[in-house]
C-alpha cells in the first residue's frame, strides 16, 4: 500500500458493499468524506441509500471553519491562527473578539472605533429591565441571561436582515456590548441588590466588574490585577470549535433566524452540566477531599473506580490543555489580591501527581481548563451558578463568529439530520369505543 497525498486526485476511498458485491470509489477531501456519498450505496433504486450513525458528532464534520484550530494530541489551540498563548499575555478580549469575527488583527483605527461602538451600547431598553427584574427572587441567572438574550430579538426586530453586512456588524456590536450588562444583572437580582448601570469611562472587563460589584460609592475601582484576569479568561473561553453550545448556535443560526435567537440557543446549551457546568464540579470534588492528607485515599478511590477525578481529561485534548496552563497563572495573580483559596493547594497536589503517576499519565489525563477556573471564579466571590453566566460572555464573539460564517458558507442548509426508526410500523387504529370497551 502507499500513501496517497491528501487532496490530490487519486485521493478517494474504495467502498466493497458485501451485501451485493459492487464497489463504490469516494472522493477523500480534507481527510473527510462526503456523508451524501455515502447514499448511493444501496441494496436497489427501491431502498434508501447508506447513512452514517454519529451520536453526539464523535467523528462526524459538520462544517467547514477558518474561526479556531485545535491539535487535542499536541496540546494547540489557535484564534484564526494565533497561539492562545500569545493572545493570553499580549492582547485584550475585545482584541480578540474583532480577530474572530473578522479575521484578522483590528488595525489602531479599527481598533479604536470597535472599542467605542461596544462602549457605547453597553446599555439595554429600559423594558428589558423591567422584564429582569420580573424573575422570581431565586432565579437562575443562566436562566435570566438565556431570556434576556433572546428577548433582544424583540427590541430589534431589523436582525432578522442577515444578509446584510452592516447590520450583522450592528447586531454583532449590541450583543457583545450588552451581554455584560445582562450577566451583571441577573447576578444583582439573585442578591437582591439595584441594578447598575454601565460607565463608559471604564474598559469593557472594568465595567463588567463595575456592574457586578458597585454599591454605594460614586466609581468601582477593581484591581487591575483582577481585571487581567477576568480578561484573560474571557479569551480562554472566547472559542472551542464545534463544541455544543456552537453546534447549538449553528443548528439554530441555519434556519436564518435572528442572531440574538440562535446565541440564546448557544446559552441554553452552555446551561447544561454536561457542557458548562465541569468548574463547579471541580470545586464539590476540592471539598469534598478537604484537606492534602485526604489525597491519597481520592487517588486510590479514583483508580478502584469510586471516585471521580473532576477538571481532568478533554473530549478534544489528549495532552495538557493549553487553556489551563494560562489559567494557572492567572490564579496566581488573583490570589494575589483576594489571598489565598485553601483549596489551591489540594488542587496543585492533585495535579502533581495525576501528572506523575503511571495510571494517569497512561490515560491522557491531564487538567483541563476548567480545573482553576473554578477556583479564580470563587475568589472574585462569585456564586457557583454565576460561572457558566461568565462562561457565555466570554463565548459570544465566538458564537457569532461562527454564525457570520455559517450565514455566509454556500455550503450551509438547514441543520436537518437523518435518524435510525426503530418504532413500530403500520398498526391498525382501533377506536375509543373498543379499546375503553
Amino acid at each position: 500500500m502507499t500513501d496517497v497525498p491528501a487532496n490530490s486526485d487519486n485521493s478517494s476511498l474504495t467502498v466493497r458493499d458485501n451485501r451485493t458485491g459492487r464497489e463504490y470509489d469516494i472522493a477523500i477531501n480534507d481527510n473527510t468524506i462526503a456523508a451524501k456519498d455515502l447514499a448511493q450505496i444501496r441494496l436497489d433504486d427501491e431502498q434508501p441509500g447508506l447513512a452514517s450513525y454519529d451520536p453526539g458528532f464523535v467523528n462526524t464534520a459538520s462544517c467547514r471553519s477558518a474561526v479556531t484550530y485545535i491539535d487535542g494530541d499536541k496540546g494547540i489551540l489557535e484564534y484564526r491562527g494565533y497561539p492562545i498563548e500569545q493572545l493570553a499575555e499580549k492582547s485584550t478580549f475585545l482584541e480578540v473578539a474583532y480577530l474572530l469575527i473578522y479575521g484578522e488583527l483590528p488595525s489602531k483605527e479599527q481598533y479604536d472605533q470597535w472599542v467605542h461602538e461596544i462602549t457605547y451600547h453597553t446599555f439595554v431598553h429600559e423594558n428589558v429591565r423591567t422584564f429582569m427584574e420580573g424573575f422570581r427572587y431565586d432565579a437562575h441567572p443562566m436562566g435570566m441571561l438565556m431570556a434576556s438574550v433572546g428577548a433582544l430579538s424583540t427590541f430589534y426586530p431589523d436582525a432578522r436582515d442577515i444578509g446584510d453586512a452592516h447590520n450583522r456588524h450592528i447586531q454583532i456590536i449590541r450583543m457583545i456590548a450588552k451581554m455584560p450588562t445582562l450577566g451583571a444583572w441577573s447576578f444583582r437580582h439573585a442578591q437582591g441588590k439595584p441594578f447598575i448601570y454601565p460607565d463608559n469611562d471604564l474598559s469593557y472587563t472594568a465595567n463588567f466588574l463595575s456592574m457586578l460589584f458597585r454599591m454605594s460609592e460614586r466609581r468601582f475601582g477593581a484591581d487591575e490585577r483582577l481585571v487581567k484576569a477576568l480578561d484573560t479568561l474571557f479569551i480562554l473561553h472566547a472559542d472551542h470549535e464545534q463544541n455544543a453550545s456552537t453546534n447549538a448556535v449553528r443548528s439554530v443560526g441555519s434556519t436564518q433566524v435572528d442572531p440574538y435567537s440562535a446565541v440564546a440557543a448557544g446559552v441554553g446549551a452552555l446551561f447544561g452540566p454536561l457542557h458548562g457546568g465541569a468548574n463547579e464540579a471541580v470545586l464539590r470534588m476540592l471539598r469534598r477531599i478537604g484537606t492534602k492528607e485526604n489525597i491519597p485515599d481520592f487517588i486510590k478511590g479514583v483508580k478502584d473506580g469510586e471516585e471521580r477525578l473532576m477538571g481532568f481529561g478533554h473530549r478534544v485534548y489528549k495532552n495538557y490543555d493549553p487553556r489551563a496552563k494560562i489559567i494557572k497563572k492567572s490564579a496566581e495573580d488573583v490570589f494575589e489580591v483576594t489571598g489565598t483559596n485553601p483549596l489551591l493547594d489540594i488542587a496543585l497536589e492533585l495535579e502533581k501527581i495525576a501528572l506523575e503517576d503511571e495510571y494517569f499519565v497512561n490515560r491522557r489525563l491531564y487538567p483541563n481548563v476548567d480545573f482553576y477556573s473554578g477556583l479564580i471564579y470563587e475568589a472574585f466571590q462569585f456564586p457557583p451558578e454565576m460561572f457558566t453566566v461568565l462562561f457565555a460572555i466570554g463565548r459570544t464573539p465566538g458564537w457569532l463568529a461562527q454564525w457570520v460564517e455559517l450565514v455566509q458558507d454556500p455550503e450551509q442548509r438547514i441543520a436537518r439530520p437523518k435518524q435510525i426508526y426503530t418504532g413500530p410500523r403500520t398498526l391498525d387504529f382501533t377506536p375509543s369505543s373498543e379499546r375503553w370497551a
